[in-house]
């Protein structure tokens, strides 16, 4: 099924956060968390991970799987192909500037198939004011998880070992 690029209004963007998903795809888009909860199936996440400032936090998350999402971009490698898309990267990017990296072979189903989200909802409550959350439930640490998402960035690895 293919989703077309969705065009945000002023308007709209003063109600929802937009954020962009770009890089090495062939269907660069703009999102919204109404957009990821109507486009894309919904997965439940129950997590508890350290905090470093405040300690064990216990959360609730539901959203899309990240792959998804970004599968239906297109990213620029042959499906078919996994060497070539163990080399890919995602790069997300949130509203105070805390970023994370992540792999594509930790999300593809073929590696490591880790259920990461790009949650709509926390603890019973929409996130459409504030924006998606990155929630990567297999992490001991919040460190990678990334609030008020931005950017979602997807790109190849490039080779910085000279033959």
């Amino acid at each position: 099924m293919s989703r077309p690029v969705v065009s945000v209004s002023p308007a709209r963007t003063a109600r929802a956060r937009a954020f962009t998903l770009s890089g090495e795809v062939a269907r660069p888009a703009l999102l919204t968390v109404a957009d990821l909860r109507e486009g894309w199936e919904r997965h439940r996440a129950e997590v508890v991970f350290d905090c470093a400032t405040s300690g064990p936090r216990r959360h609730v998350f539901e959203g899309p799987l990240l792959r998804e999402v970004v599968a239906r971009a297109q990213p620029g490698f042959d499906p078919a192909r996994r060497k070539e898309r163990a080399r890919f990267l995602l790069v997300v990017k949130g509203g105070d500037g805390h970023g994370t990296v992540l792999s594509w072979a930790e999300i593809d189903t073929d590696f490591g198939a880790a259920p990461v989200l790009l949650a709509t909802r926390m603890d019973d409550e929409d996130l459409d004011a504030a924006g998606p959350q990155l929630v990567v439930p297999s992490d001991r640490c919040g460190a990678r998880y990334v609030s008020a998402v931005t950017g979602v960035w997807v790109g190849a690895f490039p080779d910085p070992v000279p033959s």
